[in-house]
């Protein structure tokens, strides 16, 4: 019986036969393109499964390396392995079956006898007319033509042993997902990644654990990934479980568009629904006492909050912030926000009048950093964040007893409310909004209203002389 590879590679000389019907019961897979990771140490092949006649059950079949590994170039390997797999694909739509003798097929279309025996199939002498052609490539011969002109030999057929799957040749879990952040990289922050890094780190122990027969990224199911974030939504918070879905999802939905798998499931589980978190903000006096107290006890993280506080910039924009993005002459700073890659801003007085000479400090430096102002702090601009989190809960938040809801943040909500407030008397809610957007950076006007919605920015005057009862 001649192997699939002998097809494929004998295939490339004739013309395409016309398609035969499918049958109503899925027979196989289309056949699917390994590139090891694009990396050409490794071998690449093209794999496929077909339904065992024997168990009614889709197995998968000997890989099919061909010629392709000979080449020196990721372009010529995926050449030859896509001509494989097309021609594999039309062979299989054609009837072409691994469990069964193909020599009819590979001969032309030639009728052949049925079995003599029940193991061994005898086929009759065929005489086939005189013409030359050309030598296949798997049959080696000395001649460039010769005539065919004696029969077809007896050909023993015996039961085809299914191909045990090689399992070094798929992916294992940590490979796959090492593959799908290894195409992130170039795509997403590096927070981005770490958060990739660690979720799949955990989802991977957690398969290990509750599912060790699953070796492969193509056994995961959607009831699993159902499991893993059940028993993440127990040990943690809503946002916390839709958090690690959504990134789980994007690196499965890279294997699904490589082929590694044959559907994201992943993104078929559901989204819970959570409670955002919320920023209160200070009232007045207890404004006021923070910032006596850090005018004489941490300028540094005084100026930190004012950046915060008087530009309307959130924590990790602040952080984000180097000596030469602040431009004195012209009292302006430009810097990554969250809704623009470069933003430019207008130094007010109130923090011009906290800066210190900047013109000799190193303008890559940081502009505020843990020790002083423009000093070198080589860590990430997520760990600076973390920093004054910490610092602001030690100073200000346990030294003022305030709550889980006032933070940083707090601030920019406070003084935006304030900035509003004031607008509006002298002008009308669209008007004091419309110059609200410019200060605050909001890039629409639905976006700043949800905001203002969100933090109750404008409240009614007193409306008790519309409800009074009569006679009150």
């Amino acid at each position: 019986m001649f192997t699939l590879t002998e097809f494929l590679t004998f295939e490339h000389e004739k013309e395409p036969q016309p398609e035969h019907k499918l049958a109503h019961k899925k027979q196989f897979s289309a056949p699917k393109i390994y590139t090891g990771d694009n990396d050409l140490k490794r071998r690449w092949y093209v794999y496929f499964s077909f339904r065992n006649p024997s168990t009614g059950k889709m197995e998968r079949q000997k890989n099919i390396y061909g010629i392709a590994n000979k080449m020196k170039t990721k372009t010529d390997r995926y050449t030859i392995l896509n001509f494989y797999k097309k021609t594999l694909h039309r062979l299989l739509r054609e009837g072409y079956n691994p469990y069964e003798n193909n020599l009819e097929r590979f001969l032309g279309g030639q009728t052949i006898s049925p079995p003599k025996e029940p193991k061994v199939e005898v086929v009759p002498a065929i005489t086939y007319p005189k013409t030359t052609i050309k030598p296949l490539p798997f049959l080696k011969k000395e001649k460039e033509a010769e005539t065919i002109s004696q029969p077809v030999q007896q050909v023993s057929i015996t039961e085809p042993k299914t191909e045990k799957v090689e399992e070094e040749e798929r992916m294992s879990l940590r490979e796959a997902f090492d593959f799908a952040l290894k195409m992130k990289e170039k795509l997403v922050k590096p927070r981005t990644i770490q958060d990739y890094r660690n979720r799949s780190k955990n989802f991977i122990k957690w398969l290990k654990e509750e599912h060790p027969n699953v070796k492969h990224p193509d056994q995961i199911t959607r009831k699993m990934c159902m499991g893993y974030l059940n028993q993440h939504l127990i040990k943690n918070t809503p946002r916390t479980r839709n958090n690690s879905r959504v990134d789980l999802s994007s690196m499965m939905q890279v294997l699904e568009d490589n082929e590694i798998i044959p559907v994201n499931v992943m993104r078929k589980t559901p989204v819970v629904k959570s409670k955002p978190e919320r920023h209160k903000r200070y009232d007045s006096q207890t404004l006021d006492a923070i910032f006596s107290y850090l005018e004489e006890q941490d300028p540094i993280l005084l100026l930190y909050i004012k950046f915060i506080s008087f530009n309307f910039m959130r924590p990790i924009e602040v952080n984000r912030l180097r000596v030469k993005d602040l431009n004195l002459k012209t009292k302006t700073l430009t810097f990554q926000a969250k809704n623009s890659p470069l933003k430019t801003k207008i130094i007010p007085d109130l923090v011009l009048e906290a800066l210190p000479d900047l013109s000799k400090l190193p303008g890559d430096n940081p502009l505020i950093t843990n020790k002083g102002i423009g000093l070198p702090w080589n860590t990430t601009v997520d760990n600076r964040r973390d920093y004054f989190s910490k610092r602001f809960k030690r100073v200000v938040k346990d030294k003022f007893n305030l709550g889980a809801d006032f933070g940083l943040y707090s601030f920019r909500h406070t003084f935006i409310t304030k900035l509003y407030r004031k607008l509006l008397e002298n002008s009308s809610p669209f008007e004091a909004k419309s110059v609200l957007m410019t200060i605050t950076g909001h890039t629409s006007m639905q976006a700043l209203e949800k905001y203002l919605r969100d933090i109750d920015a404008f409240l009614p005057s007193d409306y008790s002389d519309l409800i009074r009862m009569d006679g009150e």
